[in-house]
Parts: C-alpha cells; sequence; structure tokens
C-alpha cells in the first residue's frame, strides 16, 4: 500500500472516477503517445517524458512514444530528442495522453487527433473539449504535480523509478519557480516529497537545470545594460533580430534571462519581449510578484498561470499600449 499524504488523497479522491477511466484506457491500449504543447518549458518536457517513462517501467509490452518539437538549448542536455513517426504509426487503434496544455492550437503534433481514445491532464484554464476523459485542476503549481498525483492514486504494483521521478521533479522545479510562485501549495510540497522518496537527485538536476555558458553571459550583460523599467514598476527587455543574431540566440532563447528582476525591490513585473521573424510578431514572457497578469496576457492573445504568462504584440507600436495595461495593476 503506497503512503501518501491527506492532501494527496483529498485530489485522488475529487478525480477518482477519471483516475480510474484512465488506468483503464492505458491498460485497453498496446499503443500509447504522449503530447504536449508547442514550444516547450520545464514542465512540459518533464511532464511528458515523466510520464513516458513511467509507461515503459509498468507496461513493458507496450509502444510508448513522445511526439512534439525539441527545444532549442533543452534538447538533449536536459531531455532526449522526440520520436520521429511516421503517418502509419498512427493508422492502428491508439491512446493519445495530452499533458500540459488547455487549448487545440498549442499541441505540438495534430495527430492527436487520429487517437481512439483522448486523454488530457492539464494546470491552465480549460478553454475548449477535446479529450474523452479531462482532468484539469488549476490550482496545480506544474502539470506534473496533478500528474504525479495520478499515479499515486493508481491500486497496484505500480512504481515511479528515478529516472521517471526525476523528469517529473525537473518539471515541478520549472512551474513553481522552484517553489516561489504563490500557485505552490501544501499539495506541491507533498508531490516533491514523493519525488524525493524514488531517491531521485536534486542536486544533479539543478545544475543540469540552470547550467550555464560562458556566451550566455553576453546575453545576461546586454539585457542589464538595456532592460526598462515603467512608471510603476514594469520591467522589460526587447530583443529585435539583429540583436539576437549579434548575441547568436533564437528567438526561443530570448526569454531566457526574464527572471534577473524577480527580486529586484520597486520591480512588480516583468517581460521578456523577443521579435519572432517567423509569425512576424513580438512574443512576451511575463512574470510578476504578486498580482495576475494571466488577464492581461489575455488581451494581447496570450494567457497562462497568475504570475507566469505569455503574449505577444504584431508590431512595437502596440508596446506602449501592452505596458500601460501592465502598469494598471500596479497603481495604488
Amino acid at each position: 500500500m503506497k503512503k501518501i499524504s491527506e492532501e494527496i488523497k483529498k485530489i485522488n479522491q475529487k478525480y477518482h472516477h477519471e483516475y480510474v477511466r484512465i488506468l483503464n484506457a492505458i491498460k485497453r491500449y498496446n499503443k500509447i503517445a504522449v503530447f504536449r504543447h508547442i514550444m516547450p518549458d520545464f514542465d512540459a518536457l518533464g511532464t511528458q517524458l515523466g510520464l513516458a517513462t513511467w509507461l515503459k517501467d509498468n507496461f513493458k509490452d507496450k509502444d510508448i512514444k513522445v511526439l512534439g518539437d525539441n527545444h532549442v538549448t533543452f534538447t538533449p542536455r536536459i531531455y532526449p530528442e522526440m520520436d520521429r513517426l511516421n503517418d502509419s504509426w498512427f493508422n492502428e487503434p491508439f491512446l493519445a495522453i495530452i499533458v500540459d496544455v488547455g487549448n487545440d492550437s498549442r499541441i505540438a503534433d495534430p495527430r492527436y487527433k487520429k487517437a481512439k481514445f483522448i486523454i488530457k491532464l492539464d494546470h491552465h484554464p480549460k478553454t475548449e473539449d477535446i479529450a474523452d476523459v479531462d482532468v484539469t485542476e488549476t490550482t496545480m503549481a506544474a502539470a506534473s504535480e496533478l500528474v504525479v498525483n495520478m499515479l499515486l492514486s493508481f491500486k497496484g504494483d505500480y512504481f515511479i523509478s528515478e529516472k521517471s521521478a526525476s523528469y517529473f521533479y525537473s518539471a515541478l522545479v520549472g512551474d513553481s519557480g522552484r517553489f516561489m510562485y504563490s500557485s505552490t501549495s501544501k499539495h506541491t510540497f507533498e508531490i516533491a516529497q514523493a519525488l524525493l522518496n524514488c531517491n531521485i537527485n536534486i542536486s544533479k538536476i539543478y545544475q543540469t537545470m540552470y547550467e550555464k555558458k560562458i556566451d550566455d553571459l553576453y546575453v545576461t550583460s546586454y539585457v542589464l545594460n538595456n532592460f526598462k523599467v515603467s512608471k510603476h514598476g514594469v520591467a522589460y527587455y526587447l530583443l529585435p533580430l539583429d540583436i539576437q543574431n549579434k548575441l547568436k540566440i533564437t528567438t526561443e532563447q530570448g526569454k531566457e534571462n526574464v527572471n534577473l528582476f524577480s527580486n529586484i525591490k520597486g520591480i512588480n513585473a516583468w517581460c521578456s519581449i523577443t521579435e519572432d521573424s517567423k509569425e512576424p510578431c513580438w512574443r512576451i514572457s511575463i512574470r510578476s510578484k504578486e498580482k495576475p497578469i494571466n488577464q492581461v496576457a489575455a488581451m494581447f492573445e496570450g494567457g497562462g498561470h497568475a504570475q507566469a504568462s505569455g503574449a505577444k504584440i504584431n508590431s512595437l507600436s502596440d508596446l506602449d499600449r501592452f505596458i500601460n495595461e501592465l502598469d494598471k495593476l500596479f497603481i495604488e
């Protein structure tokens, strides 16, 4: 019998019916593909790979795949490459499990729609129905927190290996801001404890997640020499394409320095604003100490969590309006 805390049991009970249906579906299908959102972060990749590893460990006879785009720096430094599948793999019945994504347009591989049965496990606000079984728990700091809760509820000789737990822990740390965001709860720490009981090496996990190269210092130097702060404490920096080329970084890497401003007195929210030539647009990552900023993100084609969201503007002519909307949150 697994020893689990009362906090974990509460969520287990809340989703007991859904968890039973999910385990039955896992048992029923020989082919399972795990999906997540595009431009993945720690939570998306860590949850996806943690769950896929758990499936491989506990159902060795099944064909388990992970799908989506690789990360520009996390792959292969932290996480292995995604599987590359021909369309023929999807011709036979398979189960699709989608993690850490609230809406269809952000799922990294649209072939999930070919699945015979679809499961979605997420902590973002639900925007549409895309799954046969949907467990959305917005109180969770990370999608991995919900998925590990589910795995701990399963009755039987199921186990979470060190490798699987390490992936889940990186996801939990990444989306909780190392347990500093307000979404971190007692349940978050109980899940962390359960993962620690799997003999993971947290020092190694942290070192791998946050290791930097010498070239990264030049990017940090540029950010620190070129950021701006609004009247009401909104810090931001711009990375146009010519600067990205000069610093030898990609658009996806533009947000990696956003948390430089997280513990600065007088700064209430902070943003990276990075030009993307593909769309084209300027992609924005927003963070906040206390006030929820996801409603402002929603005004600019984005969304996310109360203290960590994403948005975009089509041109710099929209920048002042965006900063002004954030500023309004901090007018006393």
